[in-house]
């Protein structure tokens, strides 16, 4: 049956699913972000902040697995990129990565940042592409 489970979900590929127990926090003024979850194509799940497409939060962020979403008019979040953030943030890559995901339509960052080496960071990017050749 698990096997069954596992199949469905892959065939599913990357989604977001939205975290029931924080639903209400949303408006919340004690949190810069909203958690939310995506889904892998393992079937794993990893919870993410959601944040501003905006470069200043960009520049903040080390250490971590960055989605760049388009949320449609149904309120259903598409990746549009997705990047690695090293121990050291510099401002001209990220600059162009977050202009270059603008135009393509992103409108959120989500940000993942339980992942606690490189290497597992790197498994959850991979986890996290519908297709091999997206992003950077």
């Amino acid at each position: 049956m698990r096997d069954l489970r596992n199949d469905r979900m892959r065939r599913a590929g990357v989604r977001e699913e939205r975290l029931r127990a924080t639903a209400g926090l949303r408006s919340s003024s004690t949190l810069n972000s909203t958690l939310s979850s995506w889904r892998g194509l393992s079937g794993r799940r990893y919870i993410v902040g959601v944040h501003p497409l905006d470069l200043k939060e960009l520049l903040e962020v080390t250490d971590a697995v960055i989605l760049a979403v388009h949320r449609d008019e149904t309120g259903i979040a598409h990746v549009i990129d997705s990047a690695l953030a090293g121990d050291r943030p510099s401002a001209e890559p990220r600059t162009r990565w977050l202009d270059a995901a603008r135009e393509r339509g992103a409108t959120e960052l989500h940000i993942h940042r339980l992942a606690d080496t490189e290497a597992r960071r790197r498994e959850i990017l991979a986890d996290l592409r519908e297709n091999a050749d997206q992003a950077s």
